[in-house]
């Protein structure tokens, strides 16, 4: 053999043993990394501004969570661009297990549909848990004459095009409901879109819209402001039982559900994602956080990582289906 390949074969042979020393190391270094997690602060950014539902469930439920981890947790509220601004910030961090990501059905189901985005739902994030539910409210001016459902879609069918319904925003899932009840109802409400759900709701109780599906219209429901002949959501909602879901009434079978839950950057250990899952259905579970929940306009829906995943990915093809077939664009 030549001096030249003797060398060779030397340095080959002492990468091997270095490259080999290296994965020894870094292996327990990995396995200490999530047995000690967490060591230190965990931070959520929560891709929308203080005060609104993605903003309070996840407060009630993740600093319970946090503190059955023996941790405390910082909320970072980076809002903007219907969530890409929270959303590319945390695809971009280390993944460390320090720094998750709010999601809302609108972030990884619907915008993607519509929007050119800064991110990918599907291959920038692993799902880590589902959280909450808002139960929606069928908000209705009291100036409408229906008493119920089927008054309410027989005037609509009658009166086309001269009903409006107001929503957050375009590409929401407060406009998609509209749409939504739209396709399954047979009737022609016309979208108004506003920049948040508080300003649509000033209006349904002024008259200038006649319908709103969205978690603002409860407390207007409860106190008789507004006409309600359909909640939409799995159950019905604690504050008028008497009110039954969509569903129950033969509608609302497409699309999905108003969730919230908790993303990871691409790359986070699964271990890590396991222990966090774990602590937020524990904390699901716990009576007084359901009656903080309740009290918001929420309810506890805790999915695991991989339910998580599959619900992602399944109401993504179906809101994707919807929003081609009623042709919604921006």
């Amino acid at each position: 053999m030549s001096q030249r390949k003797v060398g060779s074969a030397k340095i080959g042979r002492r990468l091997f043993i270095a490259a080999s020393a290296a994965g020894a190391v870094a292996a327990p270094a990995i396995v200490a990394a999530q047995n000690d997690w967490p060591a230190r602060q965990i931070r959520i950014v929560v891709p929308y501004p203080p005060g609104g539902p993605s903003d309070v469930t996840t407060r009630i439920v993740m600093e319970r969570a946090a503190s059955l981890l023996g941790q405390s947790v910082l909320f970072d509220n980076k809002a903007g661009a219907s969530g890409a601004i929270g959303a590319e910030h945390v695809k971009n961090a280390a993944p460390d297990g320090y720094t998750f990501l709010t999601a809302t059905t609108a972030m990884v189901c619907i915008t993607q549909h519509l929007l050119p985005l800064p991110y990918n739902p599907a291959t920038d994030f692993v799902p880590v848990a589902r959280t909450a539910t808002s139960w929606i409210g069928m908000g209705i001016n009291p100036q409408v004459p229906a008493n119920n459902l089927q008054e309410f879609i027989a005037y609509a069918r009658a009166n086309p095009g001269k009903i409006n319904f107001g929503s957050a925003g375009l590409a929401t899932i407060t406009q998609l409901y509209g749409e939504i009840f739209n396709i399954e109802a047979g009737v022609r409400m016309v979208h108004v879109p506003y920049k948040g759900s508080a300003p649509a709701t000033n209006d349904l109780l002024s008259g200038q819209i006649q319908v709103q599906f969205d978690p603002t219209t409860l407390p207007h429901i409860a106190a008789g402001r507004l006409k309600c002949f359909a909640i939409v959501g799995e159950k019905r909602w604690p504050g008028r039982p008497d009110i039954p879901t969509l569903r129950e009434q033969g509608y609302g079978k497409i699309g999905g559900d108003a969730w919230y839950g908790i993303l990871a950057p691409k790359g986070t250990l699964q271990a890590i994602v396991d222990k966090l899952g774990k602590a937020i259905g524990e904390a699901a579970k716990m009576p007084d956080l359901n009656d903080r929940l309740v009290a918001s306009g929420n309810y506890p829906s805790y999915l695991g990582s991989a339910a998580f995943r599959d619900t992602i990915a399944r109401e993504a093809q179906s809101f994707g289906e919807i929003i081609k077939k009623a042709d919604i664009k921006i």
